[in-house]
């Protein structure tokens, strides 16, 4: 029986979560960590353009991997034959290449691993290891699923998060600037995390969220972007109707959009900067150092997708 009657907690809705099938871990990286060590892969093959957390878990457990390139399609650039007892790590690009997803399952079967990090909404394929992240859709201090037929026997302790709030309060009761310093310490506190249990906290947030809301409105938002910024995109996008986007990725040969829009409030990430100390290939260095992530997610509507559109314009 829960404690009965003293001081409320937060009040929030209770839904059913989308992932409820599948393994509730702390991070997506332990998601990825969980699969090598459940595997016993010797080695796995992951591409360049990917963040450098990544690496993380193959360093921890000495698991070689090799570096693989893709193309301006975020697709695969090179003929990948795996031996037995190795596998093809694949990230789901912003969440738009599910299709392509679907055709790496068909050719590397259960020796494709899928990061779906970047596509929260993206459904597993049956058979194959998939991971997502929270933290990239919501705002949630932690938290990872993970999809797999292969489970660990380990007896995994469960995490506790309510230290870890500080940038999502800031962020509601001072500003986004106020919180940013807490944001970047609490990502750098996830390195070195043990594989554990998705915290009680973080499970419960991610039960108060209207899933179908969301996906509607972050398709509404990317549509209005991919209307008006398409012809000038120099990347083909590429998506499935039901597809719904991290960010909409916007490429072009003049620089100083990312600068602009951080000086306009508009603040967008960096996908990724290690990426230009590990890669000499071009597509990559491109890649790394020009995609402009725009927001689109379901903190804003049609308005705030008009004054983006009105800052780039401005800009150009």
């Amino acid at each position: 029986m829960n404690p009965i009657g003293g001081y409320f907690s937060l009040e929030l809705p209770l839904h059913e979560e989308y992932h409820k099938e599948a393994i509730k871990l702390n991070t997506g990286r332990n998601c990825l960590e969980y699969i090598l060590r459940s595997r016993k892969y010797s080695k796995v093959y992951i591409p360049y353009y990917s963040c450098d957390v990544l690496l993380e878990p193959f360093r921890k457990l000495g698991i070689e991997y090799t570096f693989y390139r893709i193309n301006i399609e975020f697709e695969i650039a090179e003929v990948i034959a795996l031996k037995e007892n190795e596998a093809l790590l694949y990230i789901n690009y912003f969440g738009l290449k599910q299709n392509y997803v679907s055709s790496l399952a068909g050719e590397y079967s259960s020796q494709l691993i899928v990061d779906n990090t970047q596509a929260f909404y993206a459904k597993p394929i049956e058979g194959i290891d998939t991971f997502y992240t929270c933290r990239k859709f919501f705002g949630v201090p932690d938290g990872a699923y993970l999809y797999t037929d292969h489970p660990l026997d380990d007896d995994i302790e469960q995490d506790v998060s309510w230290e870890r709030m500080d940038f999502l309060t800031k962020r509601i009761d001072l500003s986004p600037e106020d919180g940013y310093s807490d944001f970047r310490q609490q990502s750098h506190d996830l390195i070195g995390q043990r594989i554990k249990r998705m915290s009680r906290l973080t499970e419960r947030f991610m039960q108060s969220i209207g899933y179908d809301a969301v996906a509607a409105r972050r398709r509404d938002n990317f549509n209005c972007l991919h209307k008006h910024l398409s012809e000038s995109n120099q990347l083909h996008l590429s998506f499935n109707d039901d597809a719904v986007p991290m960010i909409y990725p916007y490429l072009t040969s003049k620089e100083g959009l990312r600068e602009y829009l951080i000086q306009n409030k508009v603040f967008v990430a960096k996908y990724w900067p290690n990426v230009l100390e590990l890669s000499n290939f071009k597509t990559e260095y491109e890649l790394a150092n020009k995609v402009v992530a725009i927001p689109c997610d379901q903190r804003y509507e049609k308005d705030e997708m008009l004054f983006i559109l009105k800052t780039i314009d401005l800009w150009k």
